[in-house]
């Protein structure tokens, strides 16, 4: 799915207005798109600055990521991670997961980045937590399942952030249009999220949509 939310001129606008990646980024962004499946799914260079400064603002010292990818978004918080801080990131798929831990070693964050390997929620289910920042950015028909297993371990003052809650704009449109099984799943999910009382969110379109949630 890729993102068409904000015309073409604009997103060019943006991210000539927002300070370049990394060098190391850079490369990972370029390798992503020639060799692996799927590279819309790449965080890109404004949600990972947005990620960044995220990072920056709550200072987290427990990162969890479901999700990994090809490691930039992971590597993108890591760039203002306190010294302290660590993250583990979450991968289904050993191709990605071997190209994330080759440039993490490269980027030199192999110490504080921990690719953890197979089903993100037995990944969950084996951590004690808590978690000070927590990004949902992997299967969407997980999406509510993920929620439910990291709100309990949210820090007090913790923050989960979610990826692609618009879905190019299309869980907007007539539901009896639409019955794509990712365009449901994220509809119930974002609906879930609003009407949870224990939290309070806000869904932002940044890229593809980002919602932010903490404790009520």
């Amino acid at each position: 799915m890729s993102p068409q939310l904000v015309p073409e001129r604009i997103e060019a606008y943006v991210a000539a207005h927002t300070s370049p990646a990394a060098a190391h980024l850079q490369a990972l962004a370029e390798e992503t798109r020639e060799t692996l499946e799927c590279p819309q799914m790449l965080t890109g260079e404004v949600e990972g600055r947005m990620l960044e400064f995220l990072v920056f603002l709550a200072c987290p010292r427990s990162v969890l990521e479901i999700g990994t990818y090809s490691g930039y978004s992971a590597l993108s918080m890591a760039q203002t991670l306190p010294t302290d801080g660590h993250i583990i990131t979450c991968e289904l798929d050993d191709e990605r997961a071997d190209v994330a831990e080759r440039h993490i070693a490269a980027a030199g964050f192999a110490d504080r980045i921990e690719v953890r390997r197979g089903p993100a929620l037995q990944t969950v289910s084996a951590l004690d937590g808590p978690f000070d920042l927590v990004f949902i950015d992997a299967d969407k028909g997980g999406y509510l399942d993920y929620y439910e297993a990291l709100l309990p371990k949210l820090s007090e003052r913790g923050l989960i952030v979610v990826d692609n809650v618009l879905w190019s704009g299309r869980v907007a449109e007539d539901p009896s249009d639409d019955d794509e099984q990712s365009t449901r799943a994220l509809r119930v999910f974002n609906d879930h999220v609003a009407a949870d009382e224990r939290v309070v969110n806000v869904m932002l379109t940044v890229r593809d949509g980002v919602t932010l949630v903490r404790r009520a």
